[in-house]
């Protein structure tokens, strides 16, 4: 087992903890990030490797020694309860932190922030909506994605000051449910969504979305549900999707398309995961290098991009949320 890289993993009740060797050791965070938090997001710095970021139930959270040390960042919002956090890769001062509902901007590195009113809609079939996925949009960084669980997806084209709600991903509301959130640029862009149904495709921005549908575990399960989607950080073509037979699940899938979500296929693990494949990470510095979680605890990673995997010996809680960092 390679140990050039470090996996941190946010857990719900059981906090933060990060392994400096790949998943063979682990140091649980118990200062100042409370240890029986809940931990939902991370994000890793696009300019530093070793910065990352950890929203929980108790404010927002920086480390800048690759998870060994943290600090709070004192201005946010201490009850807010963090879904998701994302850096602006053109300008690291930026951060937008998904909340429930609507989100949060800063603009000078977390010292002050403002409330950004996406105009989700209230109640949602879940209660409160959470803004699960935020992207800046690397062509135009006054682009801004986000995620809304259960909403859909919306977008701002001012840097988050306004935003739009597109178009419906299906006429069920829970094909709204956005679970993970994803964007290919280049010549051949297309958004990538999940939710309870599938996977959605749009290569409209955002305009009309396909639905791709995995399938069943069993012939009783209402649908294949999906959480989690990335795209391998050096080949967007490659697709990583959680899957499971529900939330959470008794069993779970993590599924690959080659072909930026033409064909499809699953994964074989080499132990069957315990619920749905919820989350994952991976890093541009270490692109075959890639992390899945089960909600209920197995941590997966491939060294080989995607081609073989293990499951690390330490079993957790309610897993959340993954980073992967360079040593």
């Amino acid at each position: 087992m390679s140990q050039d890289f470090t996996l941190c993993v946010g857990t719900v009740g059981g906090g933060l903890s990060c392994s400096p060797d790949g998943g063979e050791t682990w140091n649980r965070i118990r200062n100042p990030i409370p240890s029986e938090s809940n931990v939902r997001a991370l994000a890793v710095y696009p300019d530093n490797p070793h910065r990352v970021l950890a929203g929980t139930d108790a404010g927002l959270f920086r480390s800048d020694d690759a998870g060994e040390t943290w600090e709070q960042i004192e201005s946010m919002i201490a009850d807010t309860q963090i879904w998701s956090v994302t850096v602006d890769p053109a300008d690291s001062n930026t951060i937008f932190v998904g909340a429930r509902p609507d989100a949060f901007r800063s603009r000078d590195g977390g010292k002050t922030w403002d409330q950004l009113s996406l105009g989700v809609t209230l109640p949602c079939p879940i209660g409160t909506p959470r803004t699960t996925n935020v992207i800046v949009d690397p062509r135009d960084r006054n682009t801004i994605w986000a995620g809304i669980e259960v909403d859909g997806v919306y977008k701002s084209f001012d840097g988050g000051d306004t935003w739009t709600h597109l178009p419906d991903l299906g006429p069920d509301p829970f094909q709204g449910d956005i679970h993970g959130l994803a964007l290919r640029a280049g010549q051949s862009s297309a958004v990538y969504a999940t939710t309870p149904f599938g996977i959605a495709t749009s290569t409209d921005e955002g305009e009309s979305w396909d639905y791709h549908y995995f399938p069943k575990f069993r012939d009783s399960d209402q649908r294949s549900y999906c959480r989690g989607v990335m795209l391998k950080a050096d080949d967007p073509n490659v697709i990583f999707v959680g899957n499971g037979d529900t939330i959470p699940g008794v069993t779970g899938a993590i599924q690959r398309s080659r072909d930026g979500g033409q064909t499809w296929e699953a994964l074989p693990l080499p132990v069957k995961p315990n619920s749905v494949i919820y989350w994952f990470a991976t890093h541009p510095d270490v692109p075959d290098v890639i992390a899945a979680a089960s909600i209920y605890g197995y941590v997966y990673v491939s060294e080989d991009g995607g081609e073989s995997w293990q499951k690390r010996e330490r079993e957790f809680g309610e897993i959340r949320t993954l980073a992967v960092m360079p040593n």
